[in-house]
């Protein structure tokens, strides 16, 4: 079978797209024999994940090691859950592993996530890397992720997410996202203002925790920055190339994990350097060239929202904001509409291709009841590319374009592109 069919056939496995626990895909993993020969990173979160994989792996990659990594969900297409050095591997790579999998796994039923997680953790696993970062995929202790130890966790931001599965505050989501520690081996936490239920998972299981703003510290001017803990200082950094407000904050938890994995992954300060200057992460805060000014950004929950607000803010004046939102039924949508409502005159709400999203008539109905200003408007469209081509086709020069909500909002807008501006 090709890429698409293994996909497919993945999607018809379990009759639950999310079943949490690890007792399936650990019996399979078991079976596979699966064992990483490097060290192994997992990074888990609410929001901040993928950019803290992207600058992990693009630092390393400065400093001559061979990297692979998992993240999920890809944008536009499969083959980016999984890189090779930096490259998306090959479909054809990809297909052989599904296969082991597929003969391995006897008549245990996996879901959609842990098989094709099972299939990249054994493509990583036999490409002779010196390490390998995993992205955890929702929460953290039962994740599939979570049947590889690692050798350092991180953990980004903890906010509301996935209340369903995590838990309805921080400190139960932290609870969960804390599974992924491991004991005797470093925790590196990047948000400032942790819940209490991280400190208290690591004392636990004897983790050895590095804290932002207690163990690790960074500040900055206009031009660079400095990090500094644990007797080691990095200074005249250059800012992540990734644009938007927490970018620091993940950067300073990536520099953590590096100090804190010195005697395996040493790494020059010219590395560090190069890698924070050169990392790209699509769809966060992505800004495209050309007028009208469009962003790109991935924010799906009310905290990532926030950030983005905070984002466009600092852009700069613009006469008038248009919006393309589609978004999960099941995300504080809300809050969501709320936070960017000062920010945007013209909505374009969106249909997107997947049962669990809210419609875009759900959406304009939202919108509607938060009592809109004088002025605002919002219409309704089938996919979120129709809905992007009329908000160019809207556009002033001078106007902003916004495109946010989801990864499938981002994703179906990169694959097809926008008035030129970006290719397939």
């Amino acid at each position: 079978m090709n890429l698409q069919e293994w996909l497919t056939h993945c999607e018809r496995l379990h009759p639950q797209n999310i079943d949490m626990g690890l007792e399936r895909v650990a019996a399979v993993a078991k079976i596979m024999g699966l064992r990483f020969g490097c060290p192994v990173i997992t990074v888990a979160g609410t929001n901040g994940k993928g950019s803290t994989c992207a600058m992990l792996e693009c630092i390393l990659r400065e400093a001559g090691y061979r990297t692979g990594m998992f993240t999920s969900p890809h944008l536009v297409f499969f083959e980016e859950r999984c890189k090779l050095n930096g490259q998306a591997a090959s479909a054809s790579v990809l297909t052989e592993h599904f296969a082991k999998v597929e003969a391995m796994r006897g008549d245990i039923s996996l879901t959609y996530f842990e098989f094709t997680a099972l299939a990249i953790f054994s493509c990583l696993a036999s490409a002779s890397l010196d390490v390998v970062i995993l992205e955890v995929g929702l929460g953290g202790r039962l994740d599939a992720v979570n049947v590889i130890d690692t050798d350092c966790a991180i953990i980004t931001s903890i906010d509301l997410d996935h209340t369903e599965w995590l838990g309805n505050d921080r400190e139960s989501i932290g609870r969960e996202k804390a599974g992924i520690m491991r004991g005797g081996k470093p925790v590196i936490i990047s948000d400032p203002h942790p819940p209490a239920s991280l400190a208290q998972h690591a004392a636990t299981v004897g983790a050895m925790v590095w804290q932002s703003g207690s163990d690790f510290h960074f500040s900055g001017d206009q031009q660079q920055w400095r990090w500094y803990g644990e007797g080691r200082t990095w200074a005249g950094l250059a800012y992540p190339a990734l644009r938007g407000v927490n970018q620091l904050v993940n950067a300073a938890g990536v520099l953590a994990a590096l100090h804190a994995m010195k005697d395996h992954l040493p790494v020059t300060a010219q590395a560090i350097r190069l890698g924070l200057s050169r990392v790209e992460w699509s769809g966060r805060f992505q800004m495209l060239p050309g007028q009208p000014a469009v962003v790109l950004d991935v924010a799906h929950n009310p905290h990532s929202v926030a950030a983005l607000a905070h984002n466009l803010d600092a852009m700069g004046y613009f006469a008038v904001t248009r919006a393309v939102m589609g978004a999960m039924a099941d995300k504080d949508l809300q809050a969501m509409v709320q936070r960017l409502q000062p920010l945007v005159e013209h909505w374009y709400f969106c249909d997107l291709p997947s049962p669990r999203a809210a419609t875009a008539k759900q959406l304009q109905s939202l919108w509607q009841a938060g009592a809109p200003r004088l002025g605002q408007s919002a219409q309704t469209f089938a996919d979120p590319v129709v809905a992007t081509a009329q908000a160019m086709a809207d556009a002033d020069p001078t106007d902003r374009i916004l495109v946010f909500g989801s990864f499938l909002t981002v994703g179906g807008v990169l694959q097809h592109g926008i008035a030129g501006r970006l290719s397939a």
